[in-house]
């Protein structure tokens, strides 16, 4: 099968049908075509030291030598970019993109474009590092390139943001993955990684949540008063408290206006606590049922929850008439009693509890202590005011730095991968 590859290609002359040279290839435009791989449109020439476009059907012949066109007459208006076009040297070449799969940013090397029933398309990119020779890049021989759909480009084409959007494979990794890579990404980069997930409100939120505080504030710099109230609403309570808590003085006010009153109550009362305090730490939503409630009504609200955490639903608390505790019960002591017995009847009469103004290492000492998932923070008077879940107290106590650690070697699968690429028949415009 024929192939081209995009550093030969570059700097290879344009030759008229008759043979004489009148430019040299200085970029090669490709359009996107959603999950399917992108197709060759035309290319750029350098014609007298202006930049030209040179669309497939003025091209009789293209290898890595040489072009020939099929006609004479170029059009010698300067070249202008239209959305949905990639430029593979702009845009490609040199650039990071997302390597989906590892979860990672790569630099692409060389570009690989091979001959189809379509015509020219890409079809892989080579991600290794040519050495380097007294300062000088040499290329290596040979061509190792991996699959066009296992990566996510970042363009910094504002106008090309809604065709790229269509097919962005970033939205199916985690939130922590994401996370990582906005912290490695420059400003461009990690503005268009977040282009990825802003179409989902409750995705960016989770992301947010994940970032480290210093790559947090960065992001919410650039981002105005409504967007970032827009963001914080969506977020957990206790996460949305710590951004707000993070942001320059200035801005915490307005943003905190805009927010609903519900959410903004909220995070007043998390902001009231020392941030190395129980109260500090703790999640406002938590799972409560009466105390006389049934087996089968605390399972009930359990499904219904769908708002709190899941983290938060590993424990159900049983409360009198004035929300005082009374006792808990873990979700397998439910699903090992009877539909019908009661609450008090099957719950910890005296579970562990905290105050809100208990120094996280001693929350930390007693969940460890009595292998708890959760620990209810109560006030005075024994009443719920939160819950500090597992997550929570790793995240108040391990290093600041944890997440630039190398993490440990992801197993292989067992199983094939799912195909990256997802269908879509739009076309984006081309020329």
């Amino acid at each position: 099968m024929q192939t081209l590859h995009l550093s030969s290609l570059l700097g290879s002359h344009v030759l008229s049908p008759s043979g004489e040279a009148v430019g040299k290839v200085d970029d090669v435009i490709v359009r996107l075509r959603g999950g399917d791989y992108p197709l060759l449109t035309g290319l750029v020439a350098k014609v007298g030291g202006r930049r030209v476009f040179v669309p497939n059907d003025r091209i009789s012949d293209i290898n890595e030598a040489r072009i020939v066109l099929a006609d004479p007459k170029l059009d010698l208006r300067g070249f202008e970019r239209r959305d949905g076009e990639v430029l593979l040297r702009s845009d490609i070449l040199g650039h990071r993109l997302i390597d989906v799969a590892d979860a990672e940013l790569v630099r692409a090397w060389d570009v690989e474009l091979q001959a189809t029933a379509d015509g020219w398309t890409v079809s892989c990119l080579d991600t290794r590092r040519p050495p380097r020779f007294f300062g000088l890049i040499r290329a290596q021989p040979g061509h190792v390139c991996k699959d066009w759909k296992a990566f996510e480009p970042l363009i910094g084409h504002s106008a090309s943001v809604v065709a790229r959007s269509l097919f962005r494979r970033v939205r199916r990794l985690k939130p922590a993955q994401i996370a990582d890579l906005l912290e490695d990404a420059s400003r461009q980069e990690g503005a268009d990684i977040l282009d990825a997930v802003h179409a989902d409100p409750e995705l960016e939120a989770d992301v947010f949540e994940e970032l480290d505080p210093d790559t947090a504030n960065r992001l919410l710099s650039d981002k105005s008063d409504q967007d970032v109230a827009n963001l914080v609403s969506h977020m957990r309570a206790d996460d949305a408290a710590d951004a707000i808590a993070d942001l320059p003085q200035h801005r915490r006010q307005p943003i905190l206006d805009l927010l609903p009153a519900g959410i903004r109550t909220k995070i007043l009362v998390l902001l009231g606590f020392n941030p190395s305090s129980a109260g500090g730490i703790m999640g406002v939503e938590f799972l409560v049922a009466p105390s006389d409630a049934t087996v089968e009504e605390a399972l009930r609200r359990i499904r219904l929850a769908g708002q709190v955490q899941p983290e938060a639903l590993i424990t159900v608390h049983a409360v009198d008439g004035a929300n005082r505790l009374i006792g808990t019960v873990t979700v397998i002591g439910l699903l090992q009693a009877d539909a019908d017995a009661h609450l008090a009847d099957i719950s910890d009469q005296d579970p562990v509890r905290v105050r809100a103004d208990t120094d996280v290492v001693d929350v930390t000492l007693l969940m460890a202590d009595y292998n708890l998932m959760t620990v209810p923070v109560v006030d005075d008077d024994d009443r719920m005011l939160g819950v500090i879940t597992v997550d929570d107290i790793l995240e108040a106590t391990i290093p600041d730095d944890w997440r630039r650690r190398e993490p440990p070697a992801r197993p292989e699968p067992t199983t094939p991968a799912p195909e990256l690429g997802e269908p879509n028949d739009h076309l984006s415009p081309g020329r």
